[in-house]
Formats: structure tokens, C-alpha cells, sequence
């Protein structure tokens, strides 16, 4: 195929959501083998991901007959039947979207022949009526009845992550092996449920926005009716309304953000007003007092779920990997329908920071919660008891290309920055080809060159990070028009020809935030970042010092407390560090009694000392160290 046959196909490829008939979509999605990764911040990543994460996975999904389960239902093997976690099948379908991704991004044939033979083991597996789940089966006895648990059994979860696995694995190879075993299963749901046949929904959601994909692929209403009937029942596992009524985010935070990714499609389809206007209210609901700092969402260990507002515990925090993703998730279909560049501000904080964090440097290990603060003993693990974590880092990280650029009636739109090459589609019709230049996260200066195949008017549309306090933009040298003001998009809309060299320039030094005031762990207390990345104070870079005594000498007039940043290339796999003044207590805190009466005890005496910052998504990788990202602000210098 040519460069030009390329470019065509990729125009008429659908992006992560395919957005191309949606009525309320302002913003399309690119597809992601329309965008190569350059030599930048996440190519490393998704080359991990690709060569040891997804192999790695797959080897212990056999070594523990998740696998072998579906040979086994199938009729190819006589493994005993190995019940891992309740759905531990969908990990595969995870796995199986996350490797159907990486094959959108480029050429592996040896990874394409292993997924090609996993689809031919799961499509022997499905029953002649379509049905396909294997926790009904046991060892020994009979298959327990179908939807008998629904609450618990995540049938209609799997179904939902086969779906979506399916459609990743069609746009990725235009086979459609498996996709005709998900439209077998969701015809046989569309005769189950709905009013007056079965009235009931899956306690965990995924199979409403994995419909409504589905309808996008093949046209079939009859997906979308059944996505707005599940849309529309209470979530009876946590006795919880309809998405559309819920007054605030509570409860189990990934379930939350698959929901509101499911009602955000349904809207983009429909216009639901009530389901949009609600979907507001819950955006608000989280960004005002349920997110961490880092992005990370789940303030309890119970539940694995949401707490009141400003309940965000820091060594306690749960903040699940899959929560984050899901939220990502939820973020981007928003991004799609309103074009709002805060949208894409959690994005970014997210991916770089919570998200991030749940793999390991090597791409073979993970956290399934992320904690703010950490005594020691805290590591990453290649095997969970339940296993969501994994896979859906393999399936995010194979996404990221996709969620660059969008394009519209208006133009091209860059919502995320990395070094990369994009072949996207102009308002015309036309190709332009886009070059990205940048070492984003850790220096501000981006520079786009903009190739059109032919001399044209459209706007390109800049997100301007509403962390940044100051932003410059020009078109071949000379000020672009306009003020450019941080948290929105700056448009520059002229006539591009071939060339045309458009450079962003982000202020980036280390700033200290702190948290509203009735976050009680973090009142009085500051975090530190640089651009979109959050920093980390870990023992292993601070040996003189206790981490949890540190205290931070800020002064007013020093925003960022007199940190700076330097390159650490051989460092984490390439780093900036923050290195910077603190005070500790000398000696350490003496032993002394819990509690006693205020002004009884003199202050400890401070000394000064030199410590060091890495980014948050980092620690962890060197044994085990204690960390802390909050620390408190000294009343004085010392």
C-alpha cells in the first residue's frame, strides 16, 4: 500500500469511539494508525507495552488456564476447568483489545498469529444460541443457570469487554472472526433483556458503552435500544439509581466511570438532555472534591469507591488503576461531544500521573491501588488474585495514539502533546500531514509543522494546560493573534501551505499547590509539580532524611519554594528531577506521649537540608522505599 492508499484508508477508519455518525460529537476521532509515535515520552512505554507487557500477561494467563478455560468449553482440551477471579475471563478480552490496538499501530506478525489463535479458541467456545460465559461452568457438575447472579456474575461485564475486544480486533485487521461471535452474543442479549422479557442489569457496567460501539459498527439499532434500557435500570449491586438520576458520584469508582462513559455515548447518539445535564453535575461532582492531585480517583478500601467530598486520605487512598482508565474513559467522550479543553486537562493529569503509575518501568508489573503516601512495603505485582489492572493498562497504553488529535468542521485540534507524526483529515477532505516535535513533560517548547496536500483555510485549535501560567504561540516566527490564555483552546486560523512551522511555548517551572481546606490530611500542606507531572519525595533519593518529617520552607514570593528542575537521563528511565531546600527535625522526633497539652513541648529544632523530587508515576522501581507526595509548609525558614 502507498503513503497516499495509507492515508486513505486510515481518513475512513474510525478513532478509540468512532464518532463519525454520532449527531452530538462536536470533535471526530483519529484513528490511531493515522498517528506514528516518535521519539518521545510514551513511544517507551508503548514499546514496553508491546514487547515485554502484553507477552508477559499472556504467558501467565496460561500458566493459570485462563486460556485453557475456553479450550476446555470448546472441546480442546481436558484441563480441569480453573476458576480464577468472578470474570476473570474478560482479562483476555482486555488483552485481546489492548494487542488489537498495538496491530492498529503497526505491522507484528507474531503477535497478530497468537491473537488470530485465541479468537479461534474463543469462537469454538460460544454456544450454538450465542451465549458465551464461562463462570457458569465448575470443575465438576453442571453449568449453573444463566443470569441467575446477575448482581454479582459479570456476565454482561464480559459480554461488554468481548465487544469492544471484537471491534479494536475488526478496525485493527478488517477480520471478523470475533466480531461476528459478539454480534451472536448481543443479538442473543437483545432477546433476553429488555421490557417485558428480562428487567435487570449487570452490577458491573461496561456492556452499555461496549453496545453502543457495537451499533456504531454495524448499524444495528437494536444495540443501542438495548445500551439505553440498561442505561435506564437502577445499579441494583449497590442500590444506586439510574445514571441519569444519580445526585453524586458514590460507590465503586470504576463502575462509575464506565456508566458515565456508557451515558455519555448514549447522549452523543441521542440527545438525552436529562442525561447531559446530569452528566454535568457528576463532572463537577468530581473535579470540586474527589480527585486526587495525581488524577487518581477512590478515597476507600471498602467498596473500592468514591468518599464525601474532600475525603481524599493520602497513605489510605485507593485510587484503582482500572478507576483511573475508566475515568480517562469518561473524560475523552466528554472531550469529544463539548471540545472543552478541561476535559482534556484531566486527561493529561491522569495519564501522567495515576495512570502511570499503576505500571512498572519494565511493562510486566503493577499496582492495583496507588497510594499518596507509603511507609514501605508497597510493590508492584506482575499477578493479581483479580487481575482488571493489567490488561487494561495494556489496552489504555495502546490507545494513547488515538487520543492526540481530534479533527472537525472547524479544523485540527491537538489535545495532547508528544513527538509523533499525524496523516489527519482537513475540513475539505484533504489530508494534512502533521510533525510534532517536543521533549513534553519535561521541557515546554512544541513545535508543529503543518503540511497540507493543498493550500487551505482551517484553524488549528492548541490546548493551553490550564496548569501553565503563561503561553506564547507563532506561526513561522511572528506572534500568533490573540491572547493565549491557559485552560482553553488558542485557534490560530489562517491559509496553511506545506511548512508552515507553528511553535507553542509553555512556561514550566516547579510550582507548590496545595489542596482546598477541607482536605483535612493535606490542609497546611503543598504538592509539588512541573508541567503536567506530579512529584514524589522517595527515601531511596533522600537517605539523610526521614520522608514522612520533611517539611517544605516556602515563601510567598517563590511559588515554586526554590525547586528546580534537572535532567536525570540515566535516571528512571529519563527524568527530571526537583531539587530543592527542606527542613527536618534533629534529631528525629523523640519518643514522647500521644497526646498532651498544646505550647507543652518545645518545637523541634529544624536543619536545613537538600532533598530531591522524582515524578510521582516513577516510584517504587528501585526496591522498597517509603514516599511521600503532601508535604506540610513551615511556618518559618527555620
Amino acid at each position: 500500500m502507498t503513503k497516499t492508499e495509507s492515508q486513505e484508508a486510515n481518513a475512513q477508519k474510525p478513532g478509540v469511539v468512532d464518532t463519525r455518525l454520532g449527531p452530538h460529537f462536536r470533535l471526530q476521532s483519529v484513528p490511531i494508525g493515522a498517528v506514528r509515535m516518535g521519539e518521545g515520552f510514551w513511544r517507551p512505554r508503548m514499546q514496553a507495552n508491546v514487547r515485554e507487557g502484553i507477552p508477559t500477561f499472556l504467558r501467565l494467563m496460561e500458566e493459570h488456564g485462563v486460556v485453557d478455560n475456553f479450550r476446555r468449553a470448546a472441546g480442546r482440551s481436558d484441563a480441569p476447568f480453573r476458576q480464577g477471579s468472578f470474570g476473570s475471563e474478560s482479562d483476555l478480552y482486555k488483552w485481546l483489545e489492548g494487542a488489537a490496538f498495538a496491530l492498529q499501530s503497526e505491522d507484528l506478525p507474531e503477535l497478530r498469529q497468537t491473537v488470530d489463535q485465541i479468537i479461534d479458541d474463543i469462537a469454538a467456545a460460544q454456544e450454538a444460541d450465542g451465549y458465551l460465559y464461562l463462570g457458569t461452568l465448575s470443575s465438576a457438575g453442571p453449568p449453573r443457570e444463566r443470569f441467575s447472579n446477575l448482581a454479582r456474575s459479570h456476565e454482561l461485564y464480559c459480554a461488554g469487554h468481548l465487544m469492544q475486544a471484537a471491534i479494536a480486533h475488526y478496525r485493527a485487521t478488517g477480520r471478523d472472526q470475533l466480531l461476528h461471535v459478539a454480534i451472536k452474543f448481543a443479538d442473543y442479549l437483545t432477546q433476553e433483556f429488555g421490557p417485558g422479557k428480562r428487567e435487570q442489569t449487570d452490577g458491573h457496567p461496561e456492556i452499555e458503552l461496549a453496545l453502543i460501539e457495537l451499533f456504531r459498527t454495524t448499524g444495528e439499532q437494536r444495540y443501542l435500544e438495548l445500551a439505553g434500557f440498561f442505561l435506564g435500570l437502577p445499579q441494583s449491586l449497590e442500590n444506586l439509581p439510574p445514571i441519569a438520576e444519580r445526585p453524586a458520584l458514590v460507590g465503586h469508582c470504576v463502575r462509575s466511570g464506565y456508566i458515565c462513559a456508557g451515558g455519555t455515548d448514549w447522549y452523543a447518539e441521542t440527545g438525552d438532555d436529562k442525561m447531559w445535564r446530569n452528566l454535568l453535575h457528576l463532572w463537577h461532582d468530581l473535579v470540586t472534591g474527589k480527585i486526587y492531585v495525581t488524577g487518581g480517583v477512590g478515597a476507600r478500601y471498602q467498596g473500592e469507591a468514591f468518599g464525601e467530598p474532600y475525603e481524599l486520605p493520602s497513605a489510605r487512598a485507593y485510587a484503582e488503576t482500572c478507576a483511573q482508565i475508566s475515568h480517562v474513559m469518561w473524560a475523552w467522550r466528554m472531550l469529544l461531544v463539548t471540545g472543552e479543553a478541561r476535559f482534556a486537562d484531566t486527561i493529561e493529569r491522569i495519564l501522567y500521573n495515576a495512570f502511570l503509575s499503576g505500571v512498572s518501568l519494565s511493562g510486566t508489573e503493577y499496582f492495583y491501588r496507588n497510594p499518596l503516601a507509603s511507609d514501605g512495603g508497597v510493590e508492584r505485582q506482575p499477578w493479581f488474585g483479580c487481575n482488571c489492572c493489567p490488561p487494561n493498562v495494556h489496552r489504555t497504553l495502546g490507545s494513547l495514539p488515538g487520543l492526540i488529535f481530534s479533527t472537525s468542521a472547524e479544523g485540527l485540534w491537538v489535545h495532547l502533546y508528544d513527538a509523533c507524526r499525524a496523516s489527519l483529515t482537513a475540513p475539505d477532505g484533504s489530508t494534512v500531514e502533521l510533525a510534532v516535535d517536543t521533549r513534553y513533560p519535561w521541557e515546554g517548547v512544541i513545535d508543529i509543522t503543518i503540511s497540507p496536500e493543498r493550500a487551505q483555510d482551517f484553524a488549528l485549535f492548541l490546548r493551553i494546560p490550564g496548569w501553565t501560567s503563561e503561553a506564547r504561540v507563532s506561526v513561522n516566527g511572528e506572534a500568533a493573534a490573540g491572547a493565549v490564555q491557559p485552560g482553553g483552546y488558542h485557534e490560530v486560523r489562517r491559509r496553511w501551505e506545506a511548512g508552515d512551522r507553528v511553535r507553542l511555548v509553555l512556561t514550566m517551572p516547579a510550582r507548590a499547590v496545595e489542596s482546598h481546606p477541607r482536605v483535612a490530611e493535606t490542609r497546611g500542606c503543598v504538592a509539588l509539580m512541573r508541567g503536567p507531572v506530579v512529584y514524589c519525595f522517595e527515601s531511596v533519593d533522600n537517605v539523610q532524611v526521614d520522608v514522612a518529617d520533611l517539611v517544605l520552607p516556602l515563601d510567598a514570593a517563590d511559588p515554586g519554594g526554590g525547586f528546580e528542575g534537572e535532567w536525570q537521563p540515566d535516571l528512571l528511565g529519563g527524568v527530571t528531577v526537583l531539587r530543592g531546600p527542606a527542613l527536618s527535625p534533629a534529631p528525629s522526633h523523640a519518643p514522647g506521649p500521644l497526646y498532651r497539652p498544646y505550647g507543652s513541648a518545645p518545637p523541634p529544632t529544624m536543619r536545613k537540608t537538600d532533598v530531591t523530587a522524582i515524578p510521582y508515576y516513577a516510584w517504587a522501581n528501585r526496591g522498597d522505599s517509603a514516599m511521600r507526595v503532601w508535604l506540610p509548609v513551615a511556618q518559618e525558614a527555620g
